[in-house]
């Protein structure tokens, strides 16, 4: 192909690229609208939707631009989303992005027609009745799910590592939004010998009391499972743990940089991009039924040495070189 005409090609393919979405918007007569829905605002976690953003960009839409965001949230309250969901299915989205499991099961039970994309780190959807198999899905929901069994039996891996002699684990967490994730990582500490003790936390005045809990019990570590409240509380669980002198570890990356021992799980901010992707997909024409629910493909592993030291216990350098990110 002569250079004149190789340009004249890739062009071509830059503008067809391009133009998809606003072909789509000059179709339906109207610009394509996400319906973005939560238990938090989506202001507390702009960094995870600046990477749903980049997701979107990939296949060409820019919020603004060639799509209109339709933001509904429960202001922290999951009892309010069944009548936040109705009045946002009311607006008749393109489709919706739901993050956690409240949301999802809101927006799920809400229509059966609208494509749905999750990013939900705490459930089964094959258990919960999303998909029928991760590789078709067959209904209106799809997105990034979590392996939970396979990740508490690494978590817990990586706590005998840093307190070998550890017999009695406090396991936080949301005892019916956290169901799968308690179950997961019980079987796998029956499995290494630790007994475990479950400590619930449904609101953020809870945590106080949960901690007090653990530190009673005598817990030598406190793993913690995902929830928007412990994402957004992170902070103060961590400083209050530390106070306690109790271990902690979770599968949010940011709960180590803000002061918590250990973090290992999927990097939410791929998970985010990779369901903006799955939304610009479906926008594009793809249905939810044939897009194969995904597993997290990045993992990280974090450590705060700062942290393991306040607690007086000593990192083994083998795991300090498997770390992504050691903060000292």
């Amino acid at each position: 192909m002569a250079d004149i005409d190789r340009r004249t090609f890739l062009s071509t393919i830059g503008v067809a690229t391009l133009a998809a979405p606003l072909a789509a918007e000059a179709q339906t007569g109207k610009t394509p609208r996400i319906g973005i829905l939560g238990v938090t605002p989506r202001a507390q976690i702009v960094i995870l939707y600046e990477a749903f953003q980049q997701g979107l960009s990939q296949l060409g839409y820019t919020e603004g631009q060639q799509v209109t965001f339709v933001d509904r949230h429960a202001d922290g309250v999951p009892s309010r989303l069944p009548a936040i969901v109705a009045e946002l299915v009311r607006t008749t989205p393109d489709v919706i992005f739901a993050r956690g499991p409240a949301a999802i099961a809101a927006a799920a039970g809400a229509t059966k027609t609208i494509p749905i994309v999750a990013v939900d780190l705490e459930s089964d959807p094959i258990a919960l009745g999303y998909a029928k198999t991760l590789a078709r899905p067959g209904g209106n929901v799809t997105g990034v799910f979590l392996d939970l069994p396979e990740l508490s039996a690494k978590q817990l891996q990586l706590i005998q590592e840093i307190i070998p002699g550890l017999s009695r684990l406090a396991l936080l967490g949301d005892l019916t939004s956290n169901a799968a994730q308690f179950q997961a990582a019980e079987r796998a500490a029956q499995g290494l010998g630790v007994e475990t003790l479950r400590v619930e936390i449904r609101v953020a005045s809870d945590i106080d009391a949960a901690l007090e809990v653990a530190q009673r019990a005598k817990a030598g570590a406190i793993l913690i499972f995902s929830s928007p409240l412990v994402f957004t509380t992170g902070p103060r669980i961590a400083a209050l743990a530390r106070a306690k002198r109790l271990p902690t570890v979770s599968l949010f990356t940011q709960f180590a940089e803000v002061g918590g021992l250990l973090t290992y799980g999927p990097s939410l901010l791929d998970c985010f991009r990779r369901c903006g992707v799955y939304v610009a997909k479906i926008l594009g024409g793809a249905k939810p039924a044939a897009l194969p629910v995904e597993r997290p493909e990045k993992f990280e592993l974090v450590i705060n040495a700062k942290t393991a030291k306040a607690l007086g216990l000593t990192i083994p350098p083998s795991l300090l070189l498997r770390a992504d990110q050691v903060i000292q």
